[in-house]
């Protein structure tokens, strides 16, 4: 048999395969709008109630905003007048403050329960369970539970818990030293349990035959945290960072309902005074332009941290 006549057999057990997937392959390159479909709904809710607002405090932050009148091109003077009051500045340094306690103490909180749960037994899930439970609190009910126990007499919660080491009552939220450190307490106590759940999924990641190499090494339970659960959980700690600070940038809703900003402007934070300029004082312009400072802010942190860690990973 020549060669010709052999490829003249052989090709069309080649092509009929090729062919036969052509329906298929087609089949799913026409369904790709099927998950967009799905996803459409949601789409539209962020566009509409999210990425249009953004852009509209956008052109906001560049006019003087006057309902019903029209508005007024003012360019950047919103932005000087933001950055150049007092009031500002202030609430800046708070928000960083706030957002840095929040932050890492949230972290250090959430990655001690993390080592305390882990495991797969039922009275652990139960003890999870319980422990996420004041993320799924509303934040309304969390601020106002931790101000019933912040009452500055005596007879509060805390005061009398401190009590009993000899430690005198505390005005917490209505003393302008403490009511800062009270209200990250607060935050923290919010936000660990969900810092905990992701340190369980990295905890889950980390090689077992790791800890089993080093208890044979003799390692103690504090070098095997140090030199095989830390190093295992880098990428997660990279991640928790910016989604903790970008929370603690965020927070509003605690401080408003426990303290407004006061007691003498000592918990003012940027999102508060932003409330407070665009809705109670009817300056809209001067509050979109502290909001897009806020996300930009926000945004060159995520985008530090990113590149951070990639030029780590290099």
């Amino acid at each position: 048999m020549s060669v010709r006549e052999a490829t003249r057999l052989t090709a069309p057990a080649q092509v009929a395969p090729a062919a036969a997937d052509r329906p298929r392959q087609k089949r799913r390159d026409g369904q790709w709008w099927v998950p967009w479909l799905f996803l459409a709904p949601a789409l539209v809710l962020f566009v509409y109630f999210k990425f249009i607002p953004m852009a509209q405090a956008i052109g906001m932050s560049v006019q003087e905003v006057r309902p019903y009148l029209g508005n007024t091109w003012v360019g950047g003077a919103n932005y000087a007048e933001v950055l150049g009051s007092d009031g500002f500045r202030s609430a800046a340094w708070n928000t960083i403050v706030l957002a840095v306690g929040q932050t890492f103490g949230s972290m250090l909180l959430g990655f001690c329960l993390a080592l305390l749960v882990e495991g797969q037994t039922r009275k652990l899930t139960f003890i999870r369970s319980a422990a996420f439970l004041p993320v799924v609190v509303p934040l309304a009910v969390v601020a106002e539970l931790w101000r019933i126990m912040y009452h500055p007499t005596g007879d509060g919660l805390i005061n009398q818990v401190i009590g009993l080491v000899g430690l005198g009552p505390s005005g917490f939220i209505n003393d302008p030293h403490t009511s800062l450190a009270s209200i990250a307490v607060t935050g923290i106590w919010r936000g660990a349990p969900y810092d905990m759940m992701i340190f369980l999924a990295g905890l889950a990641g980390i090689d077992r035959g790791l800890y089993e190499a080093a208890t044979v090494d003799g390692a103690s339970t504090r070098q095997r945290i140090l030199h095989v659960t830390l190093p295992g959980l880098r990428p997660v700690f990279a991640i928790l960072f910016v989604l903790a600070a970008v929370r603690g940038f965020r927070t509003f809703t605690e401080v408003f309902l426990l303290t407004n900003g006061g007691p003498n402007g000592s918990t003012e934070v940027v999102m508060t005074l932003i409330y407070k300029l665009g809705l109670e004082q009817s300056r809209l312009g001067v509050g979109s332009a502290g909001a897009v400072l806020l996300f930009g802010a926000t945004l060159v942190l995520t985008v530090c941290v990113q590149l951070l860690r990639r030029r780590r990973a290099a």
